[in-house]
């Protein structure tokens, strides 16, 4: 099947996470239940990380985007082999400090931050701050004045490239406006970076990085859009450097992810790994560092939901399979998104017998509690195992208790 990797796979016609029967594992847990993979989480981080390899002299960090899961246990696995944190709250920094990350290895990138954010993050010794707005820097400024006069507070510049791209409008984050016509809040305007910089160190802050987020949701097509933007990026540093600022590191934030269908056009992570390395190395900016923030990269595939048939319903022709889960308890991306797919199989009839096209209905009040609508699969009955796919990033992280349904639990294998 296109979508098996270390943790889902197929024997005979059932499903497998790793070495466990998927059934098996729902009766044992209960359902409905979250289940992500040690394994392949590592071999997503591995690969990223040996795209890299032979291709720069520079250091090479990958900060994992932590919005997309701060499991404390898939933090630490990622811990153990050398990732960073890419954290974009109080809460996230404080939960990476629990995971054991030291604070030099926590970049902090928020938006329309208080004072009381600013404070939090400023009392981590070594944390790098991104300024995402050049107005920030006022409120970074009284509260640096008032709690830490004489800290070295190291900063970076989150520069919106006028370049953005993603799966869905609502992840799109740089530009000016989305498609659909709404303004985009993040990022330095292209024509504020050097005055960023420059009243960052007059505020007393020590500007060391530069860095750009596209959006989310990537494909193939983004590619050319997507390197034009790494080109920008390196004219960018460039100009910064030319008026004295030392930079240590670009970031190149994130945006690519996991085949999550069979159409899917999937971006070319390695060649874009190769294109930052040859753009890098081209521009002599003798920068240290380099790099980026994968999020759905490292979990998405790493997870599974669980969920089981209550029973099968007809209605003017349509088919339901009516789960005992609903969308925004524990899957909210195609009930948030357009275009947000999640593949789902049946546990102990991935693909053998006659199919329809099914409908996976959620239990919430709610038209748009839809886990998949009118997928080709074998008819399931009453008390089948359904497992929704891709669903270790943005799931979890994103779920809410509406009509106060409980989000379910979480297990690593």
């Amino acid at each position: 099947m296109w979508w098996e990797n270390n943790f889902v796979n197929v024997k005979g016609k059932k499903l497998y996470l790793e070495d466990k029967e998927a059934s098996k594992v729902a009766k044992a847990q209960g359902t409905p239940v979250y289940v992500y993979s040690k394994k392949q989480i590592l071999s997503n981080f591995e690969t990223l990380l040996n795209a890299f390899a032979g291709k720069t002299s520079l250091e090479v960090k990958l900060y994992y985007a932590m919005k997309a899961n701060p499991h404390q246990e898939i933090l630490k696995i990622l811990k153990e082999v050398g990732a960073c944190i890419d954290a974009v709250s109080p809460g996230e920094i404080a939960q990476a400090l629990r995971a054991g990350f030291n604070a030099d290895r926590i970049f902090f990138t928020g938006t329309s931050l208080s004072a009381e954010d600013l404070k939090l993050a400023f009392d981590q010794d070594d944390l790098v701050v991104n300024i995402d707005a050049e107005e920030q820097l006022e409120l970074m400024k009284e509260v640096r004045e008032k709690w830490f006069k004489h800290k070295k507070i190291k900063v970076a510049v989150r520069w919106n490239p006028g370049i953005g791209r993603g799966f869905n409008s609502k992840v799109v984050t740089a530009g000016d406006k989305t498609y659909e016509g709404m303004p985009i809040k993040f990022g330095v305007e292209d024509k504020k970076v050097i005055g960023t910089f420059t009243k960052a160190s007059q505020y007393g802050f020590i500007p060391v990085g530069l860095h750009h987020h596209l959006g989310s949701g990537w494909t193939k097509q983004d590619f050319e859009a997507v390197k034009d933007a790494v080109d920008k990026m390196v004219q960018k540093a460039a100009e910064v450097q030319e008026q004295g600022f030392a930079l240590e590191f670009l970031d190149f934030g994130g945006g690519f992810g996991p085949r999550f269908s069979l159409d899917q056009d999937n971006f070319p992570v390695k060649e874009y790994v190769e294109y930052i390395c040859q753009r890098t190395k081209k521009s002599d900016l003798g920068v240290k560092t380099i790099a980026m923030e994968p999020g759905k990269y490292l979990a998405a595939d790493a997870g599974a939901l669980l969920v089981k048939v209550e029973y099968m319903k007809k209605s003017y022709n349509n088919i339901f399979a009516c789960v005992n889960a609903g969308t925004f308890n524990t899957v909210p991306r195609p009930a948030i998104y357009a275009g947000a797919y999640h593949h789902i199989v049946n546990c102990s009839n991935v693909n053998y017998g006659k199919k329809e096209r099914i409908t996976v209905a959620g239990n919430l009040c709610e038209t748009g509690d839809v886990f998949g609508k009118e997928i080709e699969m074998p008819v399931p009955k009453r008390g089948d195992i359904l497992a929704v796919l891709c669903t270790g990033a943005y799931c979890k992280s994103m779920a809410s208790d509406f009509n106060l349904r409980e989000i379910p639990k979480e297990i690593i294998i």
